[in-house]
């Protein structure tokens, strides 16, 4: 026979489990210094004017 499993405690767990990869995503996001978002904020920019820059304009 199979083991006894308490399943609110099984979906408790999974829960948890859930919201530590969401706050381990947040942590990540949001847990930057104000000079690393700048630089990757401006790194962004930047490639954006370049493949802008870059871009040919329809023939008339």
């Amino acid at each position: 026979m199979g083991e006894i499993v308490n399943l609110n405690r099984y979906r408790k767990q999974r829960e948890q489990r859930v919201r530590e990869q969401e706050a381990g995503v947040n942590r990540a996001r949001t847990g930057r210094p104000k000079a690393e978002k700048q630089a990757d904020r401006a790194a962004k920019d930047r490639g954006c004017r370049d493949l802008d820059g870059k871009k040919l304009d329809e023939p008339a």
